[in-house]
């Protein structure tokens, strides 16, 4: 049954979105197992009441839209453990650019073979190009180039959401130890919300993985240009 006070509320959504991410971060601060993850349970919470509440999502989406608009200066934020750590990042910069670079350039051809192999259009290939990189630089690239954009924020959330679950134990299956290469492969691949796990695992992780969001975001934009343009 549809609940009218709902879509008349501005505060509504973002009472119901916080109410979950706060319920998600409880059970996995109890339960300390990786897939309680409070984003993961949050999403599934607030799609399970707008079903049962049968509440238009356009209206929620309208509703929530403060929260949206935070994600940028919280991603801003990242840039503290990027100071503190400065002159690790400084020694290891070659290592960490390469890794980056060999990051993008998989996940492109990765999402080129898929395309090639489930005969995707453009749309849809520019719809998942942008997977692995931050939602404030996906979105707009995946709209600048034909995409559809409400796929490509799902696509983006999801990759973040299996990044952040499963990094620790694919790192751990591959045995990578080094914190330098945590950072690396968890920014490059899982943006800010695999960030959040890097920043769990250590300072070090942390700025390494904030600084992979910036760069793997610029490097994906500039290999569409180049793509658009020999294409």
């Amino acid at each position: 049954m549809k609940l009218e006070f709902l879509a008349n509320s501005i505060y509504w959504a973002i009472v119901i979105s916080l109410a979950s991410y706060v319920f998600g971060d409880v059970l996995k601060r109890k339960f300390k197992i990786a897939v309680m993850n409070p984003i993961l349970i949050s999403v599934a919470l607030t799609s399970v009441f707008l079903l049962a509440t049968g509440s238009d999502y356009s209206q929620y989406k309208a509703n929530s839209s403060l929260l949206s608009w935070l994600l940028t200066p919280a991603t801003i934020c990242l840039a503290i453990p990027l100071y503190e750590q400065l002159s690790v990042l400084k020694k290891n910069g070659l290592a960490i650019i390469v890794g980056i670079a060999s990051g993008v350039l998989t996940s492109f051809l990765c999402i080129l073979a898929l395309a090639l192999l489930f005969s995707l259009g453009h749309s849809e290939y520019v719809t998942l190009l942008p997977k692995s990189i931050t939602t404030a630089i996906g979105i707009g690239l995946s709209e600048q180039n034909g995409g559809h954009v409400s796929i490509t924020a799902v696509v983006i959330i999801m990759s973040g959401i299996v990044g952040n679950v499963a990094s620790p134990f694919v790192l751990k299956i591959l045995k990578i130890t080094d914190p330098v290469a945590k950072g690396v492969a968890i920014g490059t691949s899982s943006h800010a919300i695999g960030t959040a796990k890097a920043l769990e695992m250590g300072k070090v992780e942390g700025a390494v993985s904030s600084l992979c969001i910036v760069v793997a975001g610029i490097m994906t934009v500039i290999e569409v240009l180049l793509v658009r343009t020999i294409i």
